[in-house]
């Protein structure tokens, strides 16, 4: 599953017998580069918001935004060096598109874990993730519940990769409005993994997913 900082003290058993993890995302910092990430998605949030209609200066905040990228981009290690960074350790990622606070396209998500092996979060969506008019795009549903079962997988102590992920829509999932995404690994089979999730709004469900999974990982950039 995933890595980076080094993880908290274990504390419960999972479901395999192994300890369960004290957390299951990483937390966001005051500064650095979670500070720029969270202010990164206020900018993108703020210029879907805006849009054509505004009386800002578009042509003067685009030269501003690619002054910010300039310098971030001339002071940016090798990529090589930086996929090696962010997967050292053996804890949770602090980069991935879900729940990874150094990622400008996560919402991002925060998950916890539950003693009937559950795991869940809430969150809510804005005009970045729009699809249908006011609704949650499909895709975007598909890639919160992925995420959430592979984080449910790792609760239950035996992860693996996406293999298999059938996803049904029932209703539109409303933006602007308190989400609930949540995942519970169902049943292991040798290799085989199975897991369950769904997205809900005022407690029903809007979409629903059971994935199959396969207990291997890439191995990491060294």
């Amino acid at each position: 599953m995933n890595a980076a900082p080094r993880q908290e003290p274990t504390r419960t058993a999972g479901t395999h017998g192994v300890a369960r993890p004290a957390q299951l995302v990483s937390e966001p910092r005051d500064g650095g580069v979670d500070a720029a990430v969270a202010a990164a998605r206020r900018v993108v949030d703020a210029l879907l918001q805006a849009g054509e209609g505004t009386d800002a200066d578009m042509t003067g905040v685009a030269k501003q935004l690619h002054a910010v990228a300039d310098r971030l981009e001339d002071q940016a290690p090798a990529r090589e060096e930086r996929l090696v960074e962010m997967w050292r350790g053996d804890g949770i990622t602090r980069h991935d598109p879900v729940t990874g606070p150094e990622n400008a396209l996560a919402p991002p998500l925060r998950l916890t874990g539950d003693e009937d092996g559950s795991v869940a979060g809430t969150l809510t969506l804005g005009l970045p993730y729009q699809g249908p008019p006011g609704c949650v795009h499909g895709g975007v549903s598909a890639l919160l519940l992925d995420h959430t079962l592979g984080v449910a997988n790792h609760w239950a102590g035996l992860v693996g990769m996406t293999a298999e992920l059938t996803v049904r829509y029932h209703r539109p999932a409303p933006l602007f409005e308190p989400l609930t995404v949540s995942g519970r690994q169902v049943s292991v089979d040798g290799r085989k993994i199975r897991t369950i999730g769904a997205l809900s709004a005022g407690g029903r469900d809007c979409v629903t997913t059971e994935g199959l999974f396969i207990a291997k990982q890439v191995p990491r950039p060294r």
